[in-house]
């Protein structure tokens, strides 16, 4: 039904950058000194979704992103859809909450529906991809820097999600 754009289906997960980067690996000559300079002790939480088309709805915090931030995100959401949309969630507490489920019934009137995945399946979860790439390729060294430095980053990347930065992902099928 998505393939064929009966509905849209968005994938959608919390992700968190702090001051100490993202650094999965990294090498230098045995002569040079490396370093990434931080300020300490900052962090930007993003709430994301992204569909295989690379449209992308998004939301950052510097507070703990909790079930109430899903709540409104997913509230504002629904008042703005223009078909029938599916979220997949993962099965965090959060996107559980009895807040949440109090909010289904009302959402589904509007044509949102929440769509939880199995425990500990993140590989069913394309958002995973988006906040990889983000952190891996999107963000530079030097935009770690200062909370507004990286928040002005994380941003700047997710509202070109679909222009500039496109995720080429896996052809899906249901047939």
């Amino acid at each position: 039904m998505a393939g064929q754009g009966q509905i849209d289906l968005y994938y959608g997960d919390e992700s968190q950058f702090s001051s100490e980067g993202y650094v999965p690996y990294g090498w230098q000559f045995p002569e040079e000194k490396v370093c990434v300079l931080v300020e300490k002790g900052f962090k930007i939480n993003a709430l994301g979704l992204i569909s295989r088309q690379n449209a992308c709805h998004w939301a950052t915090t510097d507070q703990n992103i909790d079930s109430q931030f899903i709540r409104s995100f997913l509230d504002n959401l629904s008042l703005n859809i223009r078909k029938e949309t599916v979220v997949v969630l993962d099965n965090a507490r959060v996107h559980a909450a009895k807040i949440i489920q109090e909010c289904i019934p009302t959402w589904q009137h509007r044509g949102l529906f929440i769509l939880l995945l199995p425990p500990y399946s993140p590989h069913l979860n394309i958002a995973e991809t988006l906040w990889r790439k983000l952190k891996k390729e999107w963000i530079n060294p030097q935009d770690y820097r200062t909370k507004d430095s990286l928040g002005y980053a994380v941003n700047r990347c997710m509202a070109n999600i679909g222009q500039e930065i496109v995720i080429k992902f896996s052809p899906f099928n249901l047939n």
